[in-house]
């Protein structure tokens, strides 16, 4: 014992993990694990305690709360660790200093000589999705040499989600792009709006129908009221005719430089993150119920439904918390106080918000970068 105490780490206070309080609980839960793994589906911690609360009152266990700590004990008391892949990060400009202060110049400028209200400052961003929406992430048993999660077959089938924000924590109805020639029959879910094209992804008349069914029937538009859009460089939101729509319902529009999005764009540095775990959440709800699921004459697996889809995309973005939202302009240097009292937000670290408990073992697939559309080889 007194060498145990010599190794222990500062921070703990015992040597907990041993003896399992209600074992008949975690066996059961250990074999959902076990026979979800074997399918091949992705499980996170958050997942381990949904069922194991299922379970506790399947059991009647009274006492039983569902911890994240317990969950940690039960993992390693049983063997199971998280499995991850490594991350590239994106590369910045060598300028990037230089960029960075002239885009925060001009949008002080901008806010000075404008006057514009912090519900009138928004962001506008497309984010590339798949059908499929596996985790890199997932509750596996240790020392296992590969790790295998199940799809429907439908990972390389894409569509484009446009969501927008307002500084004062506002969420801007998406738009949904699928790569189809003829719009869906199936029945959409109100606060979506759905745009086809043959390639999935934005162009001048998908920023034309966004413009005109969600930009200008946000709050204060109506009005007229002056506004600040920040966008990234995407081609599709720099042509003259969407410049011109801008013109007309008295939009400044901030263009962020090149490579920059993940410094200067609030729905990249901390809004799509959650949005896709939350999105990552409901695909595993869906892949865990097999009730749902449908299949080809040949016995594969068809993909999600097109308003199934788009229920995911409505939840999970009306899951997306106001502070985060507000907190990610000052971050970025959009609707800080132009006294310079909130200069120190910016660039603050926002991990806390954008990687809550509630998704943080749901792993984010894909790099945050400039959405430059997809490649003309994917299929959908």
């Amino acid at each position: 014992m007194e060498e145990k105490l010599k190794t222990l780490s500062k921070t703990k206070c015992n040597f907990r993990s041993g003896i399992a309080k209600w074992p008949k609980l975690e066996e059961r839960v250990k074999e959902f694990v076990l026979n979800h793994r074997k399918a091949g589906i992705a499980l996170s911690t958050k997942m381990i305690i949904i069922q194991a609360v299922k379970i506790s009152k399947e059991l009647q266990i009274q006492d039983f709360k569902g911890t994240a700590s317990w969950c940690q004990r039960f993992m390693k008391r049983h063997e199971l660790c998280m499995r991850t892949r490594t991350r590239i990060a994106q590369r910045m400009p060598e300028d990037y200093e230089e960029k960075i202060i002239h885009f925060h110049k001009f949008i002080i400028k901008q806010r000075k000589r404008q006057h514009f209200e912090i519900g009138q400052i928004s962001n506008m961003d497309e984010v590339p999705l798949t059908f499929d929406v596996p985790s890199n992430k997932t509750v596996e048993a240790k020392g296992a040499k590969t790790v295998t999660i199940k799809t429907s077959g439908h990972e390389k089938n894409r569509y484009t989600v446009v969501l927008a924000v307002t500084a004062d924590g506002n969420k801007l109805p998406p738009l949904v792009i699928f790569k189809r020639k003829t719009f869906p029959k199936e029945k959409i879910p109100s606060g979506i709006q759905v745009h086809v094209h043959p390639k999935g992804w934005m162009d001048g008349e998908g920023m034309g129908l966004w413009i005109r069914n969600v930009w200008e029937k946000h709050p204060g538009a109506l009005l007229k009221k002056p506004s600040l859009l920040v966008l990234d460089s995407f081609r599709s939101h720099l042509t003259e005719p969407t410049k011109k729509e801008f013109q007309m319902c008295k939009t400044e529009v901030a263009v962020i430089p090149g490579g920059l999005t993940s410094q200067l764009q609030q729905l990249d540095v901390s809004i799509n993150k959650p949005f896709k775990a939350f999105m990552r959440e409901e695909w595993n709800k869906y892949m865990c119920d097999e009730s749902q699921h449908e299949s080809t004459s040949s016995g594969r697996m068809k993909r999600p439904g097109i308003s199934k889809v788009c229920q995911w995309i409505k939840t999970s973005w009306d899951a997306v918390k106001e502070d985060i939202i507000i907190k990610s302009f000052k971050k970025c240097g959009i609707s800080n106080a132009l006294d310079g009292e909130e200069d120190e937000l910016i660039y603050e670290d926002s991990s806390s918000e954008s990687s809550s408990v509630q998704f943080k073992d749901i792993e984010d697939n894909s790099e945050d970068e400039e959405f430059l559309g997809f490649p003309d080889s994917s299929n959908f």
